[in-house]
């Protein structure tokens, strides 16, 4: 299995080392317009196989969508990184035509490819894509959720004080800090519901940390955080080549899902071969529901600023 990913910067470098060290794929290309700098990556991290033992062929190109060619996925990393107080809507003007421009050179090459999208801002990058390609809708993801709950289930954890894979938890919505939904109502401490555990303030304050936690990393690092979002992106390409079926928070278009149409936004999805497998109807109460709805109507406004790039 081959696995392309566009942009060989901090997030695309970490994916294509942990799609590596884990065996997930058994090629990995990384491209990236700076002359060098994907060649550098890949063998820096083909340097790590001996140590480590992983067999996956890494290589890097500078900008030849050739070397791409026969990739079962492809991640769009492209685009420039938040920096201190920007937010991923500010990134829609310049990130847009790169994302554009990279989703149509991968498909001269690799026709059949599932797309994943991880620039930002994801969910309108991830309609960018499905709209200027014509593809299916299966084969266009937006990687927002798979993150988003990560993180949710971080400050989960912290709040119980227990283990992190002993919790489970989503986040539906937009990709944003506005917009996203942790569901704190249906997170769930080994079967048993963290309200159970945590009280109702402690929980509001895990759904706020949890919106902000991309904005928190930038503040520190003074760029977008990178380990969690590469780890993340590989979690849903495994699930893709492997046919897992694992359910997964990702941004995917909707045709009256939840309520609303044509728009992409994270739902829990059923990730397989065929990338989006199933959108799964969990049953949201009212509150969430006028969340959700709100949620899609921000998404929807960054969404009109696309016009120019779609004519």
């Amino acid at each position: 299995m081959k696995v392309t990913i566009v942009g060989a910067g901090n997030v695309g470098a970490t994916c294509a080392d942990v799609i590596s060290y884990r065996g997930i794929a058994s090629e990995v290309v990384l491209l990236d317009i700076k002359e060098g700098f994907a060649e550098g990556k890949a063998m820096d991290i083909m340097q790590c196989a001996s140590n480590t033992g992983f067999n996956t062929r890494v290589s890097g190109v500078t900008n030849d969508y050739s070397k791409t060619a026969n990739s079962n996925v492809v991640v769009i990393t492209s685009g420039i990184p938040r920096k201190p107080g920007m937010t991923r809507e500010e990134l829609i003007g310049i990130n847009a035509g790169i994302v554009k421009g990279v989703a149509e050179n991968v498909l001269k090459y690799s026709p059949e490819a599932i797309i994943v999208v991880v620039s930002n801002p994801m969910d309108t990058m991830t309609y960018l894509t499905l709209k200027a390609t014509g593809l299916p809708r299966n084969r266009v993801i937006g990687m927002g959720g798979a993150l988003d709950s990560s993180r949710f289930k971080y400050f989960l954890s912290k709040a119980l004080d227990k283990p992190i894979t002993d919790i489970q938890g989503m986040v539906i919505g937009g990709h944003g800090d506005t917009t996203m939904i942790p569901l704190t109502r249906l997170a769930s401490y080994n079967g048993s519901p963290v309200g159970d555990f945590l009280a109702a303030d402690v929980l509001e304050q895990v759904a706020a940390d949890t919106m902000v936690g991309g904005a928190t990393l930038t503040k520190l690092l003074g760029t977008s955080a990178w380990y969690a979002p590469g780890a993340s992106v590989a979690y849903l390409v495994d699930s893709i080549l492997n046919d897992q079926k694992k359910m997964i928070a990702c941004s995917v278009f909707l045709e009256g899902e939840c309520g609303q149409e044509d728009i992409c936004l994270g739902v829990p999805c059923i990730i397989g071969a065929n990338g989006l497998e199933e959108i799964v109807d969990i049953a949201l109460n009212d509150e969430e529901k006028a969340k959700l709805a709100k949620s899609a109507d921000a998404v929807r406004a960054m969404n009109a600023d696309l016009k120019e790039v779609l004519v």
